[in-house]
């Protein structure tokens, strides 16, 4: 984190006049203290100076800039904008979300997408690494073109499967439906072989997709009776992950079961989510190997607590949340004593969207540090999504930046009282706004 004097200030002030002359008006936040994501400690109040919507200075205390627009954010810590690394932005879980496949269309979906990206923004996450669904691609591109407010987004668009695997488009359809639709195939996401792997990973590809995601095991929602099964063989899993890495593709890998666990994580993909009946030689093996895990806690709690309602799951799901969502977090506490490799993600979509920086609480009941959990969202994040540019607050870094009232490595709830967000150098919220928190 770069410290300078006051007159180090007055001089870097003086540097930036003439570039400004011309600019656009920087901004100065006055931080009462600010999160350095390297070494996870709170620092005093700095100042922030931020050009062209890149960070161009941090310095010690509360200094003038010169033509800069300054936001008093004393009283606040100033964190890295935060990185949720799995939502599914074109959706969100209801009593009704089985019956609505059959209902909407796809421009349903993504006219609901845009109002969970305002709010998933809004809470403090200004990248999110959507994994899957075939709305989040356009999302994005809507996004970047500035049609409408929402995280940065690395969409993996349609996860990859197998024959009525977890992301199965056709698991509960009926026979007649089934056999009108013929079987999927690869371009539907649906694989079988080691050819129909690579395929399904140039579709991706070819429909602009940013991320790879699997289906290792068996999931909760999926209208099938297995939650953990393997649902690729070791040979499958292998041309996925070698196919994305000649695309520069990254691979994520949905798994509750050990034995899919093991394949994924064998076959090099770069994370684990979820991870519910992770093993110690699991846990091992992802520590050699340098694979992240991401709990998705949040989500595990939400299926539990649903499935003790009548009728909200269809009854082949509802064991499955009952029983795999409450372990969830207690496999995050064993993984981070195990010194697994961990990142922060909610599979928000499973639950509402806008609630995401709930999780940072559930990691801290898990046993994780306030400071390692925010790591995990910040600085820890950016190392899965492969980028150097964001997740610390530091000259030449992305200018995305939240701040919320106290201290949250005191007291983690304050993550929940987000009021100022600031993403590539644009404030969307500051303290005092009328726009309402999610």
């Amino acid at each position: 984190m770069s410290i300078r004097s006051s007159s180090q200030v007055a001089l870097l002030c003086l540097a930036f006049a003439p570039a400004l002359a011309g600019a656009a008006t920087p901004t100065g936040l006055h931080c009462g203290q600010l999160f350095d994501s390297r070494s996870g400690e709170v620092l005093g109040a700095h100042t922030v100076l931020v050009r062209d919507g890149k960070v161009a200075g941090v310095t010690a205390g509360h200094e003038a800039v010169a033509g800069a627009e300054v936001v008093d954010l004393g009283g606040h810590t100033c964190t890295p904008g935060w990185t949720d690394l799995h939502v599914h932005l074109g959706g969100q879980s209801s009593e009704n979300s089985y019956s609505e496949g059959f209902r909407l269309d796809d421009v349903d979906y993504a006219y609901r997408s845009v109002g969970y990206a305002e709010k998933t923004l809004m809470a403090g996450f200004t990248s999110v690494r959507d994994l899957g669904g075939e709305v989040a691609p356009h999302l994005r591109d809507a996004i970047n073109r500035g049609l409408v407010d929402g995280p940065r987004i690395w969409a993996a668009g349609k996860s990859i499967a197998t024959t009525g695997g977890h992301a199965d488009p056709t698991n509960g359809y009926n026979s007649t439906l089934s056999h009108l639709l013929g079987p999927p195939g690869p371009t539907e996401g649906v694989i079988n072989s080691v050819d129909d792997a690579r395929q399904a990973v140039r579709q991706r590809y070819k429909e602009g997709s940013d991320v790879i995601k699997i289906t290792a095991t068996g999931g909760v929602l999926s209208y099938a009776k297995s939650g953990d099964a393997p649902q690729f063989t070791v040979d499958e899993v292998a041309a996925v992950v070698q196919t994305a890495k000649d695309y520069g593709y990254r691979v994520a890998a949905h798994a509750h079961g050990e034995e899919g666990m093991r394949r994924a994580v064998e076959a090099g993909v770069t994370s684990i989510e979820h991870g519910t009946y992770m093993s110690d030689e699991v846990m091992a093996l992802m520590k050699r190997k340098g694979t992240w895990y991401i709990p998705t806690i949040h989500a595990g709690r939400f299926v539990a607590d649903k499935a003790k309602i009548d009728g909200y799951f269809p009854e082949v799901v509802r064991p499955k949340a009952a029983r795999i969502g409450a372990l969830i977090q207690q496999t995050a506490a064993r993984a981070y004593e195990a010194g697994v490799p961990m990142a922060f993600g909610t599979d928000m979509g499973v639950g509402p969207h806008g609630d995401n920086a709930r999780e940072f609480l559930y990691l801290v009941e898990a046993g994780i540090p306030a400071a390692k959990a925010l790591q995990m969202a910040t600085i820890d994040a950016a190392k899965v999504l492969g980028v150097d540019d964001q997740g610390v607050i530091a000259a030449g870094q992305r200018a995305d930046i939240v701040a919320v009232p106290g201290n949250p490595v005191e007291d983690i709830a304050a993550v929940l009282a987000v009021d100022f967000v600031m993403k590539d150098g644009v404030v969307y919220r500051r303290p005092g706004d009328a726009r309402a928190a999610p």
